[in-house]
């Protein structure tokens, strides 16, 4: 017969491979559902190839608020490296601010116009329509801890910002961070929403909320 040599799955495999994808489906459902928003921290996955590591819920929100109020009414946010923060932002559906997002992940690019595509190793290949010092605050966080990392990226945020800062790195970069961008550590502590091995910090060089 010549059946005899098409592979069978057995049983216990076919139904774990069904209950993957009724899995899968269920998640699929819900993200099409009425209560999804594709803004949502999560709606894409981290990619750890990347570095990517999303705030916790609580620590989006809470940057996202800082940013506001710093940026000042009808200001304008830049998300450098920081999606969740700006997936945050555009979740409070502002009318009061605006934002844009640079990042390296073209997934991210579903975000239309706003998406600019960053990679830090060219701190300052950036689109013509983006000005020097447009936007009143940068919210940024480098993907690697790594002083060049920093360094590059300190390029982006000086040449963009009007002034204020708002970096999110690790503890050990706080010389570093001091010494590229002039910014201080505050005393609130992001999370992610899986725990990272590094202890991860916020700095700023403005009077902001976050002490």
């Amino acid at each position: 017969d010549d059946d005899d040599d098409v592979p069978q799955l057995s049983s216990h495999t076919l139904a774990a491979l069904q209950e993957f994808y009724l899995e899968q489906q269920q998640r699929e459902g819900m993200k099409t559902s009425q209560g999804f928003n594709q803004y949502s921290i999560g709606s894409i996955e981290e990619d750890w190839q990347l570095s990517q590591f999303w705030y916790s819920d609580e620590t989006a929100s809470c940057l996202a608020n800082e940013a506001v109020v710093a940026a000042g009414n009808g200001g304008r946010i830049a998300c450098v490296s920081a999606p969740s923060v700006y997936q945050k932002l555009k979740e409070r559906d502002g009318k009061d601010f605006s934002v844009c997002i640079l990042e390296y992940d073209r997934r991210f690019s579903v975000y239309g116009e706003e998406f600019i595509f960053y990679d830090y190793n060219h701190p300052l290949n950036l689109p013509e329509n983006l000005l020097p010092h447009s936007f009143d605050i940068v919210v940024a966080d480098p993907p690697y801890l790594s002083e060049e990392c920093l360094q590059k990226t300190a390029e982006t945020i000086k040449y963009l910002t009007k002034g204020k800062i708002l970096l999110c790195t690790g503890a050990i970069m706080e010389e570093q961070a001091a010494k590229h961008l002039g910014v201080k550590i505050c005393k609130f502590i992001p999370k992610h929403s899986r725990n990272l091995a590094n202890e991860f910090r916020c700095y700023v060089n403005y009077a902001s909320g976050l002490d």
